[in-house]
């Protein structure tokens, strides 16, 4: 017997010691589950406009919405077809983190449910963003951090006050909690786990009103209703850890309404809840204090009559599990309550136009669809992000051919575009243009040009010294005489864009420049440059041999008729030092005369456009100076465009396309952009221009501009600018939108299949790092085709200013 009781003993031991490993180990899988689990959640973070549009509605109107979007959630029970199983959850959070001073509205989902939970928010809120971000903490890594959670004082059927019975929005008092926090050390979050409630606590409520309607009090009514289901039952709630349990329930007043409000709740869905409270900074007592601030907020909700919400402190050796569930976004059996979907939109709805507590993270883009008709292929601009669903903008051929305007701030994403568009066309095999009044897009570029087409880029850079380029602004060719009309025209554009000639120049000052100009290109074939126009004036000689053989009859009598007999302000002795002056500003530079003085220049820009090579110009404003470097862009687009209407000789099907890429453009807009803009389009000449503010425009520009820009691109703006483009992006977008628009998101205006579109919402690409390697083996390529030695170069400008030097053995080194 003995014997029998000992093998009993140990096989009772062995049972137990198995249940206590298994146990171990079960509790070991179910841990590694949750966290399993958590790894493979995703965090959405979810954005509103400030400004919604339309019509102002009331805090209830706009909460009731929320409301509507839990009511979908607590329906979807079935795991294969819903959000939810036994054991995930949709976790919803209001956060600040211990770095930042924003509050953000955070909901957290199984990575597979992610695109569901998108469509879901985008239904309910239109204009709403939603974006896949990181995760954030909320802890001060060397500081304390507080933790607790809510339950309800009573039995769950029993409501507490919603947003309806309140008459105001209660997630202002959260946020304003919230929103006291300090930017570095101390962060807060209010986090909410929800999952469908079973359907018996609707029944257990609707029954439970139905007895205290039959007569019995609301306790006799509970106490029968519970009677053999005990905590099992989702509505007998147990008390909190801690409470004990009454014997009765607490006597109630009123009731007469406790039908009405059992009712009321037990109407609405219902959803199970782990809410949770979590404060961190430097040291506890102001930990404490952060999450006293914040459970203060929930005493709104307490009902007079029915119900409110208890907060539940953990001890010490439970704080732990409660960081730890918090952390992982574990539902927890214990803490868990049920809310009706009304209860809980007023605990957390994401924020409306009405919620104007401070730091509130806000969307400052608004967001579009495109229009359907957006063509499949083409040069790629960008990507719109409606709803979740991702599109990518691209521009067709034609409807480049119409060009394209760009406008915003310096640091929104402008070079970023144009550098995506060029290194795009440049990898497609274009011909491509670009004038960079910076620098920094010409340098990205040129490191981005892939080895095939080294060979095909012509690069200018004013500020390498060693090797100069020439550009001859007076040569033309001969077979099109009407050639040398544009560039004296474009000369005096230049200069009056340069000096402003209506006030410091003025007819006489125009009509000599005109006639020197003109009698230089009386012949092409002696290479006169800018550098003899000062000597054309002053030297009488000069003058004299020049006019022995010219054949225009009017520059002739001009000089002999006029220039030389002369008197006063007008005599010819005090144009020149007047003439001159604005001149020898550039001749004197050392930047500048080595290639403007050039005989003939280095580039020709039709066998460019014609053979589709890559124009780089590099005009580095704080080398050369605004004035140089804009003399230098004004002559090269001159030269472009007298490349482009040369074209005229060639049938309009085998003009190939040049795309010419004008950064800061208003440095090198004259009065010829207008001709541009509306000609050379015919001529394949395809502007993409880009600046930052309109004010910067001359009114003649301006309305070239915006009369003939087929495209617009719209960064952020300034408010005058938003309060003009408004109506360009009107009725999807106002100035409000055009004035807030976050860095690399634009506003865009298309044409596609040559016809306007309605205005849509843009994100602009992230562009690949040039390699500096390839950029400096680029430039030497460069350097070496189109410069030429400097000290060769200087020599050539001595011997024509001073033709003697070309014999005088004497004659100091260039």
């Amino acid at each position: 017997m003995n014997g029998l009781i000992t093998l009993i003993i140990i096989a009772g031991s062995a049972l137990f010691s198995a249940l206590v490993i298994w146990s171990f180990f079960a509790a070991r899988k179910r841990i590694y589950a949750q966290i399993t689990r958590s790894i493979n959640m995703k965090l959405l973070l979810v954005v509103l406009p400030r400004d919604m549009g339309g019509e102002k509605k009331s805090d209830e109107d706009l909460i009731a919405v929320m409301e509507q979007f839990f009511s979908a959630l607590a329906s979807a029970k079935l795991p294969k077809k819903g959000f939810f199983s036994p054991k995930s959850s949709i976790i919803f959070e209001l956060a600040v983190p211990h770095v930042g001073e924003n509050i953000s509205f955070y909901v957290s989902t199984q990575a597979k449910f992610v695109s569901d939970i998108e469509k879901q928010i985008y239904s309910y809120f239109p204009k709403s963003h939603v974006t896949l971000v990181e995760d954030y903490t909320i802890f001060n890594p060397t500081g304390a951090s507080e933790i607790a959670s809510l339950a309800l004082d009573k039995d769950a059927m029993l409501p507490i006050l919603t947003y309806r019975e309140l008459k105001t929005d209660p997630l202002k008092e959260i946020t304003n909690a919230l929103s006291s926090l300090r930017e570095v050390g101390e962060g807060a979050a209010l986090q909410i786990l929800v999952r469908p409630a079973e359907s018996r606590l609707k029944k257990k409520g609707l029954a439970l009103a139905k007895k205290v309607r039959g007569g019995k009090s609301l306790s006799e009514a509970m106490k029968e209703l519970n009677k053999g289901m005990g905590s099992r039952f989702l509505g007998a709630v147990a008390p909190p850890a801690g409470k004990k349990e009454k014997e009765e329930a607490r006597p109630q007043s009123g009731e007469e309404g406790a039908a009405e409000a059992l009712e009321g709740k037990a109407s609405k869905a219902q959803l199970e809840v782990n809410i949770r409270l979590v404060a961190s900074a430097k040291d506890q007592n102001r930990a404490e204090e952060i999450l006293r601030q914040i459970e203060n907020a929930f005493a709104q909700f307490a009902h007079p009559l029915w119900n409110k919400f208890e907060v539940m402190k953990p001890k010490p050796k439970n704080a732990r599990r409660l960081f730890f569930d918090f952390s992982y976004r574990i539902f927890s059996e214990r803490e868990k309550i049920v809310l009706s979907v009304e209860e809980l939109a007023g605990l957390y709805h994401f924020p409306n136009t009405n919620l104007e507590t401070p730091r509130i993270k806000t969307a400052a883009t608004k967001t579009s669809e495109p229009p359907s008709e957006l063509p499949k292929e083409g040069l790629l601009l960008g990507r719109n992000i409606y709803r979740g669903e991702e599109k990518q903008i691209f521009m067709t051929r034609e409807d480049r051919r119409r060009h394209l305007y760009a406008i915003g701030q310096t640091g929104t994403g402008k070079s970023t575009l144009l550098k995506n568009m060029i290194v795009q066309d440049i990898l497609n095999g274009e011909g491509v243009g670009l004038i960079d009044p910076h620098g920094d897009i010409a340098e990205e570029v040129l490191g981005s040009i892939p080895e095939a087409r080294h060979n095909d880029v012509v690069f200018i850079d004013p500020s390498d010294l060693s090797r100069p380029i020439g550009l001859n602004m007076l040569q033309y060719d001969p077979k099109y005489p009407e050639q040398k009309t544009f560039i004296v025209n474009e000369l005096i554009n230049i200069l009056d864009k340069l000096y402003d000639l209506r006030t410091t120049g003025g007819p006489m000052f125009e009509q000599y420049t005109r006639n020197a100009l003109l009698l230089l290109m009386e012949y092409p074939d002696r290479g006169f440059t800018l550098l003899e126009i000062p000597k054309v004036l002053a030297d009488k000689e000069f003058r004299k041999s020049l006019l022995a053989n010219c054949t225009n009859i009017l520059v002739r009598d001009f000089w002999e008729k006029e220039a030389e007999k002369a008197g006063g302000e007008a005599a010819l002795a005090n144009m020149v030092p007047y003439i001159t002056s604005k001149f020898n500003v550039f001749l004197a530079n050392d930047y500048v005369r080595p290639i403007i003085a050039q005989s003939n220049s280095s580039i020709d820009f039709r066998e460019i456009m014609d053979s589709k090579k890559i124009l780089i110009v590099s005009l580095a404003k704080g080398r050369l100076g605004d004035i140089n470097a804009s003399l230098l862009g004004l002559i090269i687009v001159g030269k472009i465009l007298m490349a482009s209407f040369s074209r005229v000789d060639t049938s309009e099907d085998r003009r190939k396309d040049f795309y010419l890429y004008i950064d800061e453009f208003q440095n090198f807009a004259t009065d010829s952009i207008a001709t541009i803009l509306s000609e050379a389009r015919k001529y394949r000449l395809d502007l993409t221009i880009a600046h930052q503010f309109i004010e910067q425009l001359k009114k003649e520009i301006k309305d070239a501009v915006f009369g003939n820009v087929g495209s617009m691109i719209a960064l952020r703006v300034g408010s005058t600018d938003g309060e003009f483009l408004a109506k360009q992006f009107a009725p999807v977008f106002n100035d409000t939108d055009l004035v807030n628009v976050d860095n690399f998101n634009a506003y865009v205006k298309l044409l596609v299949n040559g016809k306007t579109t309605k205005p849509f919402s843009m994100q602009i690409i992230p562009p690949q790092k040039g390699s500096p390697a390839v950029a400096e083996t680029v430039r030497r390529i460069s350097s070496a085709k189109y410069g030429r030695e400097r000290a060769l170069v200087e020599k050539e400008i001595m011997e024509r200013l001073r033709p003697e030097y070309k014999t005088d053995k004497t004659a100091p080194p260039a």
